[in-house]
């Protein structure tokens, strides 16, 4: 078995950390990365994430140099380059650019989500804003709505860094929004996601009940 050689500071309920277990599972590196289990906050930080990320946030990987990487698009270019099986983010070319770009929209949902699910959660709701909160809600039906027909043109049959991004963020969305019945409005996208959520990747990934 590979020596563990970097260690991933983490939470199983982030999806931007999930984006990352998925990534170790597809390209066979998850034996090489222990997995450091963090419980934070915006307003509870942890000072095992501060002393290697001084934003305070996750994931964040510490190579075996002592190192340490943040941001998990930067942690999933880092890792894509660190295996030999065919690249989940297309090095060059326009592909790359159209794919990254795809990518960044489900981070977009992932965005809108988790700024909802502070707000409801963290500040007394007498304090909430529903202004801003259905704007962060229409931001994201846009993203679906897009997704949707990115669905319906094949552009997702291949499970790279954009497949993966979307996946994690349709998770995120059934994990913190259970009501939304975005399958309804997005047959096309439910249907490739139903076979996505199936993979061993996102099975072994998935946030906890």
């Amino acid at each position: 078995m590979p020596s563990k050689n970097m260690t991933l500071f983490y939470s199983p309920a982030s999806p931007f950390a999930r984006k990352v277990l998925v990534l170790l599972h597809e390209t066979g590196q998850l034996p090489t990365v222990e997995l450091f289990d963090v419980q934070l906050s915006p307003v509870s930080p942890s000072g095992e994430v501060i002393a290697r990320n001084p934003a305070g946030k996750i994931p964040a990987l510490e190579l075996a140099n002592g190192d340490t990487l943040h941001d998990s698009r930067v942690i999933l270019d880092y890792l894509d380059h660190q295996h030999s099986g065919e690249p989940l983010i297309p090095r060059d070319g326009a592909n790359r650019w159209k794919r990254l770009s795809l990518a960044s929209l489900a981070d977009a949902v992932l965005d809108a989500a988790i700024l909802i699910r502070y707000e409801t959660f963290l500040r007394p709701e007498d304090l909430h804003w529903p202004t801003w909160l259905n704007a962060q809600q229409d931001k994201i039906e846009r993203v679906l709505a897009e997704l949707e027909t990115q669905a319906d043109t094949g552009q997702l049959q291949c499970f790279d860094i954009a497949s993966i991004s979307i996946a994690c963020a349709l998770g995120y969305l059934d994990f913190r929004q259970p009501q939304l019945d975005w399958r309804n409005r997005f047959p096309r996208l439910a249907s490739w996601y139903a076979e996505a959520s199936q993979r061993g990747s996102m099975l072994d990934s998935q946030p906890p009940a």
